[in-house]
């Protein structure tokens, strides 16, 4: 892939228009790909801000390693208090998972807190499984590697920034395209979308993940489409004449512009407005579906996804990928009282998610992900933990070989193969073999993938299997 006047002027347009950087695409500059572009697909990125814990997502529940465990956390976990004045972290609150592939942990057990309730029911009817011990990596690492710095690693661990941006990108902050955008790339060589404008959307603003070289972001608020205000709204220039003439101008054509910025630019608002416009329409009309969606702010950006999806055909797209993202997971401090409320809020808004896209008819063609800037340490200090590096994520969907865990699960003490300090994961499963297995999903083959997810490395885009139906 190669950058060009056009690829800088979409990310010109991008800082000052948002979702009018999807328009400045030229198709013809790439080759055709053997991509499979049957039927519809769809992947949902739900990124957690901060670094989750995985420690507290997925939790050992036989006994031995619950009591080692437990007794690591014992001063966090006093202070998580239900109604009934004991531990929601106690053994017996916890919610055990009954896998499929329990075998492949040797006798180890695992649970979800109560407040992830709705996930924990989607693993046990196989519609979820839980991807362990994911995170960058270059190669596979040790513990002892590690210490002796005898083997490549990500660049700027433990970073906020750095690592959100490596897991979006493969590349610390500043990286210019993420596996979102490449994937999508490759759908819109294939001819998948008649054009890039709905093929990336994201609720949460302008995001790495999504940026492509074809794929340009459209972005969209929890109310749906974003308005340009000095169209939609007459009172904010004085006068009801006066939005037709600014529209007027801001959709100045070719033969009046002699500068290729202006040229590109004027497209691109012109293209915008159309494509807002369409989808407020589309909007206007009554729900598709009947599934209520709790309150909080992701639970309404995943309904507004929802939406769009019933929209694909007046949309006329077979590939989509949005991203969708809630904050507030750097628990330095006060853990016990904000995860719980985090946790229920990430549950309630994904479960009500997959069952729009039941009642909609196209659960086994949208599948969602969490994805967060890293795990966090085993360790606690009083009331908060620190950063880490691997996490454990779920992935949501009708197409998901559910109720199984993938990968490896480290033991859950201090100073095993895995742990790079105060139990830090070093991850086992990289982010590239995460995005590949989803990127087979959509329909790319693997000299595609090999393209599309050059990784920081070329570490080994295997799927990893958690997909039931996968187009090739």
């Amino acid at each position: 892939m190669r950058s060009s006047r056009r690829q800088f002027l979409k990310t010109s347009a991008a800082l000052g228009l948002g979702s009018a950087a999807g328009f400045m695409c030229d198709l013809h500059r790439f080759n055709a790909f053997a991509a499979d572009t049957g039927g519809y697909r769809a992947i949902v990125c739900v990124f957690l801000f901060g670094g989750m814990d995985c420690h507290d997502t997925v939790i050992p529940y036989d006994t031995g390693s619950y009591n080692q465990y437990a007794n690591i956390r014992s001063e966090l976990f006093d202070r998580y208090d239900n109604l009934d004045g004991g531990s929601t972290r106690e053994r017996s609150r916890l919610l055990p998972l009954t896998l499929a592939n329990a075998s492949d942990f040797g006798g180890r057990q695992f649970a979800l807190p109560p407040e992830l309730g709705p996930l924990h029911d989607l693993v046990d009817s196989g519609d979820a499984a839980i991807v362990s011990n994911v995170g960058p990596l270059v190669t596979p690492v040790t513990r002892t590697e590690y210490q002796a710095r005898s083997a490549p690693l990500p660049p700027r661990l433990f970073s906020h920034n750095d690592q959100q941006s490596t897991w979006m990108a493969s590349q610390p902050e500043g990286a210019r395209f993420g596996w979102g955008g490449r994937l999508a790339d490759i759908m819109l060589g294939a001819s998948a979308n008649p054009d890039s404008t709905f093929t990336v959307i994201s609720t949460a603003g302008n995001t790495v993940f999504l940026s492509g070289e074809l794929a340009g972001q459209f972005e969209v608020g929890t109310g749906g489409p974003q308005d340009i205000r000095a169209i939609s709204d007459g009172s904010f220039l004085g006068s009801n004449a006066l939005p037709n003439i600014y529209e007027s101008h801001l959709r100045a054509r070719n033969e009046t512009l002699v500068n290729y910025l202006q040229q590109d630019y004027a497209n691109a608002v012109g293209r915008s407005i159309d494509a807002n416009r369409t989808l407020s329409e589309s909007f206007d009309m009554p729900s598709p579906f009947s599934t209520v969606f709790p309150d909080g702010g992701l639970s309404q950006q995943l309904q507004v996804v929802a939406r769009i999806i019933a929209l694909r055909d007046v949309l006329g797209v077979r590939r989509q990928v949005f991203f969708v993202a809630t904050g507030g997971f750097d628990t330095h401090s006060n853990q016990a009282n904000s995860i719980p409320n985090l946790h229920t809020g990430i549950a309630g808004a994904m479960r009500a998610f997959y069952d729009a896209t039941v009642e909609m008819g196209v659960a086994n063609d949208v599948s969602s992900f969490t994805a967060s800037d890293f795990g966090r340490t085993l360790t606690v200090n009083r009331d908060g933990t620190d950063h880490g590096w691997g996490a454990h994520h779920f992935v949501v969907g009708g197409g998901v070989q559910g109720n199984r865990m993938y990968g490896q699960f480290p033991p859950s003490v201090l100073g095993h193969n895995q742990d790079s300090g105060n139990g830090r994961l070093i991850p086992t499963t990289s982010v590239d073999q995460f995005a590949a297995t989803f990127g087979r999903w959509f329909g790319l083959n693997g000299s595609e993938l090999n393209d599309a997810l050059p990784g920081l490395g070329g570490f080994s885009t295997t799927d990893l299997g958690f997909f039931s139906g996968a187009v090739v």
